[in-house]
């Protein structure tokens, strides 16, 4: 397809140009942004990043029927590089694509009430399609590489084919995931290409790093959807401390002001990213990263293989290296946050200023913090300057703000602490039984499948988070347990669980998870009536392979707590090693049945 040719160079971009951070901000002073995008993308990476918006607003489309829509934009890019000024080359961006989608014929019969957002204003227009993208969808297949005895000859013919769809594929199946990381998705998988053609058996080569890509993508395209979930629930501000707390640990050697100067950027890629807007998103962030490579003695020590790397592959890297080593020198900070006399002036005189500068002092000090955990620090700080610059003495009152801030690192401490130590004592299945007893007293309303999905997901939270050196285990745990109790929150949306949940939810994102932790047994819960059927027993619980028979066991104990919330620990546990005496004394019976019958 000609309007892809040379794909393949957006994979060997440079950083030749020269990058200017402010040029991130979208600009007054481009007349046609189409025209300033195309610029600065070039004609084929412009073209990859039009295909992929389009895949993942156009779910159902062909590969070939996209062509014309690209091709479509692509024109209106020339006409308006050649006449900015031109009626047309002054819609945002967004709005030409969107003007493109509406204009497919028989819209209405591939995609139903979809058609019906073209009705509406921008940028309510662009909202109502982003509602009808559907993540991993039934109706598209993952991608199918080419058999290993064709591939490599595939991959040397047509390679841009092939790249192609790849890039086609992935966008259609992860409509949100940011077209700078299909971008760098579609490079990996080039590079196993060109790694396993050399090998005996490719096939397995294949398999073992088409394995990690997909892994690399299901992780990405979670945090990513997370953290659009986040900007849109809690708003901007919040959204931006998380990312200052997050910017201030892995960049302490950097100067306040470029820090802010990083935040603002990205601000506007979010924006842009979790919007849809991916030519804009592919656009800013590679500048945004460009900048920083450009200050690297400036920003991080860590990032040098980074910035050697292609722009698709540079930005990724960053994002996902360490942070840099802490300066040795940073002064105490009770001296300016508490002894200080001019602590309240400062914070009145500019609340969210001084507030910003608090998060990134802080964060810089303490790489071995969640940012959650940073901003229940922040916010403890806030409350309590908010109280005591209100009486007569504010610096007797706020003496103590030491203390108040380690009572949440401690608490932190402890949950993450008592956890572990239960996963490393009991191992696995015990750890996740725990975690179904506690949930499902606290959720009793959520279905079983729910609840066991729920327990597996924080399970495997332990297993990823616990192994780790201890500073790091506090930050990854709460940082993935975020990730799952947003999922949680996203179904509340939709399916009402009960008010704690609710209030969990939307009150505070910085206490979501200790208000998780914390939440008891929901009161206002009246269990089902007694059904016989769900605790009525046969062979199969004996004949069933052992993990099925292990999820059986774990249904049963859901739908158990469901009907007797109340149960304590002890009540459990002797339900459960008698219901486990059943099954090993039925099973040897010749009349099973009948066993479990009068059992």
């Amino acid at each position: 397809m000609k309007w892809l040719t040379l794909i393949s160079f957006i994979f060997l971009l440079s950083s030749a140009r020269s990058w200017n951070l402010q040029r991130v901000a979208r600009d007054a002073e481009h007349k046609s942004e189409i025209a300033h995008r195309f610029n600065d993308l070039k004609e084929d990476t412009f073209k990859a990043v039009t295909l992929i918006t389009f895949a993942q607003y156009l779910q159902r489309c062909s590969y070939e029927g996209l062509s014309k829509l690209v091709k479509d934009v692509v024109d209106l890019a020339h006409k308006c590089v050649a006449n900015e000024d031109a009626p047309e080359c002054t819609k945002p961006l967004p709005t030409i694509f969107l003007d493109e989608i509406c204009q497919v014929e028989q819209l209405r019969d591939s995609y139903g009430a979809m058609a019906d957002c073209c009705a509406k204003a921008d940028p309510e227009r662009n909202e109502c399609f982003l509602s009808f993208k559907v993540p991993q969808p039934d109706f598209v297949q993952p991608y199918q590489r080419p058999a290993a005895d064709v591939i490599c000859k595939e991959y040397q013919d047509n390679r841009v084919s092939l790249l192609g769809h790849f890039v086609y594929t992935v966008a259609r199946r992860n409509p949100f995931l940011y077209a700078p990381t299909i971008l760098g998705l579609a490079a990996d998988y080039e590079h196993a290409l060109q790694a396993c053609c050399q090998e005996s058996d490719i096939g397995a080569c294949l398999d073992e790093k088409a394995a990690a890509i997909k892994e690399r993508a299901k992780k990405v395209s979670m945090i990513q959807e997370y953290s659009c979930g986040i900007r849109k629930q809690f708003g901007e501000r919040t959204f931006q401390a998380k990312k200052l707390a997050l910017l201030s640990q892995k960049y302490p050697k950097t100067p306040f002001s470029e820090v802010l100067k990083v935040l603002h950027a990205i601000k506007g890629v979010y924006k842009e990213c979790c919007e849809g807007d991916m030519v804009e998103c592919m656009d800013d962030r590679a500048e945004l990263m460009a900048y920083i490579c450009s200050k690297q003695e400036v920003f991080s020590s860590k990032i040098k293989h980074c910035c050697e790397k292609p722009v698709v592959e540079r930005s990724q890297c960053i994002i996902e290296a360490e942070f840099d080593d802490r300066p040795e020198d940073l002064p105490s900070l009770v001296e300016k946050y508490v002894h200080d006399k001019q602590v309240c002036q400062r914070f009145e005189a500019g609340h969210d200023e001084f507030l910003s500068e608090f998060i990134y002092d802080y964060g810089r000090r303490h790489h071995e913090l969640s940012p959650q955990l940073i901003l229940r620090v922040t916010k403890g700080y806030e409350t309590l300057l908010e109280k005591c610059c209100k009486t007569d003495n504010p610096a007797e009152c706020y003496a103590n703000a030491v203390e108040e801030a380690n009572k949440h690192i401690k608490e932190t401490q402890e949950v993450v602490k008592t956890n572990c130590e239960l996963l490393t004592a009991h191992g696995e299945p015990e750890f996740l039984k725990e975690l179904l007893i506690r949930y499902t007293k606290k959720l009793p309303q959520v279905s079983t499948e729910t609840l066991l999905e729920i327990g597996k997901k924080m399970t495997a939270v332990g297993n990823k988070c616990c192994p780790l050196p201890e500073d790091k285990r506090l930050s990854c745990s709460e940082g993935y347990l975020s990730i799952v109790i947003q999922d949680m929150c996203k179904r509340q949306e939709t399916t009402p669980i009960n008010d704690n949940v609710s209030h969990c939810c939307s009150d505070s994102y910085a206490y979501r998870r200790p208000c998780f932790t914390a939440m008891g047994v929901d009161t206002k819960y009246v269990p089902p009536a007694f059904d016989p059927n769900m605790f009525n027993f046969d062979e199969k619980l004996c004949t069933a392979a052992p993990a099925e028979r292990e999820i059986g066991q774990l249904k049963l104990l859901i739908n158990l707590i469901k009907r007797k919330p109340m149960m304590t620990h002890e009540q459990i546990k002797t339900i459960a090693d008698g219901f486990t005496a059943m099954v090993e004394k039925c099973c040897k019976q010749s009349d099973i049945d009948t066993c479990f019958g009068e059992e």
